[in-house]
């Protein structure tokens, strides 16, 4: 009679302490197990029998151990082999259904190795340098979104700039990923009340962690580069090395303000930014956000009796972050807030301003039309995602305190 044996699905196997990081790319399935687990996942992954299994187990962990139950959690997982491959799980609102592959790793490789890594964190702190050192290259935002003398039509063209920015940016990630040989999947989100895109990374948590970092930074970095180039171009302008049309420095100081936006936007750790990506790596934590949330419940004494049970079982790791995160996170809205009265706000206030003189010539006017155009395609995004925002919070609110006539 043939020994049972329990087919896996190709898993990935890091270890991190004194645990392992277990988990199913493809599905992007990840979840930290006792070392043990490793040692049976690894046995299993080899076609060892179960009776073998379960006595190398026993062996390891010195006490007899339920390989039984253990193989039922990892069929509940996904983990174990059957004819339907597992879905992605979803990490946006807007998603693509599969992980891209497309440039050969060896192509990237280059381009996020030891020496690029180096090149871009010289183009950071030269960008730092110009922005700090030369005042009148850093952006207002009042001026420099509407570079061309129709308002509209600067702003009609602000938009696509802040979307091809955003691309760039997670392209970035995308082949800082393939470099390592993982995939990533593009999607669409929101933050507090901003339209973001994302690249969805989760498979980079099967490959050991000082090896994650390049793709979680490949955006930043490919932003730092396009900022330096920018700026670099402008220093050569205003010392008068080249003469370009007027227009021509115009148009890059709005390329500055929008780079120089988007990057400072990642640096805003309490929004689940890049930067909070690398800050859970470098932590080891496991679900901050989470933990983050239970302990400002109980810091307020709003925690429940499951709440505290989960909050007991937490990471250690988790535990330590969570409590000075947490206030980050709340004076995160002043970050925010501050973010957007520097850098949005005078944008979105000469358009409304712009818009309100055209609509005041009347709807038979094509200039009412063209405002309410311009207009609609500048702020129509971010509006909806603030809609969003409101919604959500006005469903919880109504969750938590439902009315008489909806209680009965």
């Amino acid at each position: 009679m043939k020994e049972q044996t329990v087919p896996l699905r190709p898993l990935s196997l890091v270890e991190e302490g004194d645990e392992v990081l277990v988990g199913d790319p493809e599905s992007g399935t990840f979840v930290t197990l006792p070392t043990v687990g490793g040692v049976v996942i690894s046995l299993l992954q080899r076609g060892a029998p179960l009776d073998e299994v379960a006595a190398k187990a026993e062996e390891y962990a010195g006490e007899p151990v339920d390989i039984p139950a253990f193989v039922e959690t990892l069929r509940e997982l996904g983990f174990v082999e059957d004819a339907e491959a597992p879905a992605p799980a979803r990490t946006a609102p807007i998603q693509g259904r599969r992980w891209l592959r497309g440039i050969r790793q060896e192509l990237v490789r280059p381009f996020f190795g030891r020496t690029a890594w180096t090149c871009y964190g010289l183009f950071f702190a030269f960008d730092v340098a110009v922005l700090i050192g030369v005042p009148a290259l850093f952006p207002r935002p009042a001026d420099d979104a509407f570079f061309l003398g129709d308002i509209g039509l600067s702003a009609l063209l602000l938009a696509p700039f802040g979307m091809l920015s955003m691309a760039v940016h997670e392209c970035g990630h995308w082949l800082a990923a393939r470099a390592i040989g993982v995939k990533a999947r593009f999607g669409v989100d929101r933050r507090m009340m901003m339209l973001v895109f994302e690249t969805d990374l989760t498979q980079v948590w099967s490959v050991p962690r000082r090896r994650r970092y390049s793709p979680l930074l490949g955006g930043m970095a490919v932003d730092s580069v396009v900022l330096g180039c920018l700026l670099s171009a402008r220093l050569l302008i205003h010392a008068g090395v080249w003469s370009p049309p007027a227009v021509v420095d115009s148009l890059l100081a709005a390329w500055v303000l929008v780079k120089l936006v988007g990057f400072l936007w990642q640096c805003m750790v309490f929004l689940r930014t890049d930067l909070y990506a690398v800050m859970v790596n470098a932590l080891g934590c496991r679900n901050l956000w989470r933990v983050k949330s239970l302990m400002l419940r109980r810091a307020f004494g709003r925690l429940t009796s499951a709440e505290a049970t989960e909050l007991a079982e937490a990471a250690p790791a988790d535990i330590r972050a969570a409590r000075w995160f947490r206030w980050v996170w709340l004076a995160g809205f002043l970050g925010v807030a501050a973010w957007f009265a520097v850098f949005v706000l005078p944008v979105v206030l000469v358009v409304l301003h712009w818009t309100g003189n055209a609509l005041a010539l009347g709807p038979f006017t094509g200039r009412f039309w063209y405002g309410i155009f311009c207009t609609t395609l500048l702020l129509g995004p971010d509006t909806v995602a603030a809609v969003l925002a409101v919604r959500e919070a006005a469903s919880r609110l109504f969750a938590r305190f439902p009315s008489p006539n909806r209680a009965q």
